[in-house]
């Protein structure tokens, strides 16, 4: 988990200076200098097209393989059925073979719709609603590496993606939301390293993480947010397993994901919100779809598609 880790915030601290709080900006920025874009891609650049596939190849791509969709429906969620969103990963794939076989195990994945595989990039963009720890999954199961890139709608939305990481020491986990329209944002998390039972969670105030938790403030409630006495940013409980980890993954009406930029996410001990809170993250700015093509990692010339946890280095500099 440390290299989606180090990879996402590397591309998503940039915007958090134009944020509700000055703790937006977390260490993690401090790496972003590290990264060279050798396409020379502006991932901050105007928004996106309506297409939003190919708005930042320094050169025409070549042919997409598409396929039609193989499922007429989403997955079920305890939300309902989530929205369709637009993944992108890069994938080590070096011939036509290495395209089918990435193709052919997607086509068994619920909730895939279509697949587009540029071989030239070693991009593979899926349409559905899959979470993305399932198609990862799918995807390594080929024997390829994989690298989660952008997630969003090709739509002409200014921020349309954004990521809370989850550190440690002894918490750790990521939270990924996505701009589906206006006036619906999707929600996918991954937790580990806690309690067995129920805990609370919510989106709140502030990204001052000082004291943990206890420094995030409220939860977060525009005016026009929440209904019957329950703000917006109740995300209300994850059911954590006997091994301490929880997966979750929904849909939150009236949740714009860019007013959310330098705000924070926080977990609870227990279904009671009174206390102080286990830990919190803030949420920073996540590539969209088209935005984050980035290859070399100059601290040690590691291609970010290829990088594990144990591949980043100490900067040399």
């Amino acid at each position: 988990m440390a290299f989606l880790r180090s990879l996402t915030t590397a591309t998503t601290i940039a915007a958090a200076s134009a944020l509700p709080t000055a703790f937006a900006a977390s260490s993690s920025s401090s790496k972003s200098s590290h990264f060279q874009n050798t396409q020379n891609l502006p991932f901050l650049s105007s928004p996106p097209n309506r297409l939003g596939l190919t708005r930042t190849f320094t050169s025409p791509p070549t042919a997409l393989h598409m396929d039609t969709p193989t499922s007429d429906h989403n997955t079920a969620q305890e939300n309902g059925s989530l929205p369709d969103l637009l993944t992108e990963y890069m994938v080590d794939m070096k011939c036509e073979g290495c395209v089918n076989a990435v193709k052919n195990k997607l086509q068994t994945v619920n909730g895939v719709k279509s697949v587009e595989v540029d071989l030239s990039n070693q991009v593979v963009r899926i349409r559905g609603s899959t979470p993305v720890k399932t198609m990862t999954d799918a995807l390594e199961q080929t024997g390829r590496k994989a690298r989660l890139i952008g997630q969003g709608v090709p739509e002409d939305f200014l921020i349309s993606a954004a990521v809370a990481e989850f550190k440690g020491p002894k918490i750790f986990g990521v939270v990924r939301l996505a701009q589906v329209s206006m006036e619906l944002a999707r929600i996918e998390a991954n937790f580990s390293g806690l309690s067995p039972g129920k805990h609370c969670w919510s989106i709140n105030e502030f990204g001052d993480l000082t004291r943990g938790a206890a420094s995030t403030g409220k939860v977060f409630n525009p005016s026009n947010g929440g209904t019957d006495n329950k703000p917006l940013g109740d995300l209300g409980t994850l059911n954590v397993d006997e091994k301490g980890e929880a997966f979750y993954t929904g849909v939150k009406e009236k949740l714009r994901v860019a007013d959310l930029i330098g705000r924070s996410i926080a977990v609870y001990e227990t279904e009671d919100k009174s206390d102080p809170g286990l830990t919190a993250a803030v949420i920073a700015r996540s590539a969209g779809v088209g935005e984050n093509y980035k290859k070399i990692c100059a601290c040690d010339g590691t291609t970010i598609w290829e990088a594990s946890d144990k591949d980043f280095v100490t900067s040399k500099v």
